[in-house]
């Protein structure tokens, strides 16, 4: 909602939208709009996997592998068990992260609900996408299991960071169709100079569909400059802890969320000892790969 001039703000309180006089209104609100941005990165990454953490439980990734035996057989003969390999590995536990915001009544008399409460909650807004994606560039970056190549130009890091991926998942005998790639903003721009090409946004991302190979290529200034960093959206898996979870009200918590996937909650109050109106959001969510070792991280060396 776009701001409005003052004649709108010294308009009588009944006419103030929803959204500022209804608590459980602005709830929804800020649930929703949290949770079709991240719909949108969705789309964008080809995530299509997200994975609920009940509480208690233990998150565990599963793989598995077949020894073939041989299948010529004689006639009569008996036939050979392939041997099926299934392997367990733990991952870490997803912690949850627990935020408040605090509005003073004086905001609200100085500036009007409108702005000390719709402009903050968007700031708060703002702020918690953004520690989600800080925390998968950390993991992007910081993946050591990563296969490693250096390349002399820009073309050639992208297409082959493609082909690293492509060919890794082929030999595990997955589908990698969807390849999603990671650049620096300036490395991109440099190397697309005057072209007409439509840069789209989605989640604060900057993306190219369909570019060199890639299904996506992600413009970020989290990546260093001179990397390149390529995907399969089969391997990313989406962790997340539902904070509408009814073990959680079971503590008289009990937060707004919205959708099948509920990735944030949010509840607001008022607090009449200090005069300040509280708004809390509760979130664990994390985005992990499932073969750390399938993902291609290549270096621009022209030298």
């Amino acid at each position: 909602m776009a701001a409005t001039n003052v004649e709108t703000l010294t308009t009588p309180r009944d006419s103030l939208p929803n959204v500022y006089t209804n608590v459980t209104a602005r709830e929804i609100d800020f649930v929703t709009r949290f949770g079709t941005t991240w719909e949108a990165l969705r789309e964008v990454l080809g995530i299509m996997r997200p994975v609920r953490k009940a509480p208690g439980s233990t998150l565990v990734s599963y793989t598995a592998s077949v020894a073939l035996e041989n299948g010529d057989v004689n006639p009569g003969n008996v036939i050979p068990y392939s041997k099926a390999t299934i392997t367990q590995a733990a991952k870490e536990d997803l912690a949850l992260k627990k935020y408040a915001k605090a509005v003073p009544i004086e905001d609200v008399n100085k500036y009007g609900a409108e702005i000390a409460v719709q402009k903050s909650d968007e700031a708060f807004l703002n702020e918690l996408q953004t520690v989600v994606l800080d925390d998968f560039y950390d993991e992007l970056t910081g993946n050591t299991s990563a296969m490693a190549i250096t390349e002399t130009t820009f073309q050639m890091a992208v297409s082959m960071a493609i082909g690293k991926v492509r060919d890794k998942f082929k030999r595990m005998r997955k589908n990698a169709s969807n390849i999603v790639v990671f650049v620096n903003t300036l490395d991109a721009y440099r190397y697309l100079g005057s072209a007409e090409i439509s840069v789209q946004n989605a989640f604060g991302i900057d993306y190219i569909q369909n570019f060199l190979g890639a299904t996506t290529l992600i413009l970020s200034s989290d990546i260093a400059e001179g990397k390149v960093i390529a995907v399969p959206a089969d391997n990313l898996v989406l962790y997340y802890i539902d904070p509408g979870d009814g073990e959680f009200a079971a503590l008289g918590l009990n937060y707004t969320v919205e959708g099948e996937t509920n990735l944030i909650g949010f509840h607001a109050n008022g607090n009449y000892s200090t005069a300040v109106g509280e708004s809390f959001a509760l979130m664990g969510m994390k985005l992990w790969y499932e073969y750390a070792d399938a993902v291609a991280i290549a270096t621009i060396n022209a030298g």
